[in-house]
């Protein structure tokens, strides 16, 4: 099987179930910038020597996979039928492990400078790429696309876990997080 289908070269793509829509349609921007973010996440997960770390990276990354696909297919679809949907559970297994994590680290008393590891810096970054994500998604909702409800729900807690993420991944490699103002401390 090749990789390319030059159906593409016009601009367009086509949802599951065969619609061709725009490239920059608003459902491809947002399954699209869930596709970015997952390629961040495995990113961070390639600089991680930590398995935990990357077992719940990847982890995420098998539903960012289910979600993107639940994006790319309008609901009237045949195919929507064998999708695995957003739903609520996501989120409560998202906060469920931010809490898990969240107790193994010191308190937050002020913002942190995305940073830190190799890891936890990529995680920042996949932080920001999943900001952009849940505005995409909204964006979609906004211009008549019906998509799954709890999609907006678990981008934006997903970001939190990120965050998280990012400071755990920091903390067991023993980096410290840098806080506004603290630049030249120590020197």
């Amino acid at each position: 099987m090749k990789i390319y289908t030059r159906t593409g070269d016009d601009g367009s793509t086509a949802l599951f179930g065969g619609r061709r829509v725009a490239k920059t349609h608003p459902r491809v921007e947002a399954y699209g910038t869930i596709d970015e973010l997952s390629s961040v996440m495995g990113l961070a997960a390639s600089l991680s020597s930590d398995s935990a770390v990357v077992v719940r990276i990847t982890s995420v990354q098998e539903r960012l996979l289910d979600l993107g696909a639940d994006l790319a297919t309008p609901p009237d679809e045949r195919a929507a039928r064998h999708l695995a949907r957003a739903s609520s559970s996501w989120v409560s297994d998202l906060e469920a492990d931010i809490d898990a994590m969240s107790a193994e680290l010191p308190p937050l008393s002020s913002f942190v400078l995305p940073g830190g590891s190799r890891a936890g810096a990529a995680l920042h970054v996949a932080r920001a790429v999943c900001r952009r994500a849940e505005r995409r998604i909204i964006e979609a909702s906004a211009s008549g696309e019906e998509l799954a409800s709890p999609s907006v729900a678990y981008v934006n807690r997903l970001s939190d876990w990120l965050f998280t993420l990012a400071r755990w991944a920091n903390h067991r490699e023993g980096t410290p997080e840098h806080v506004p103002g603290s630049a030249g401390e120590g020197e």
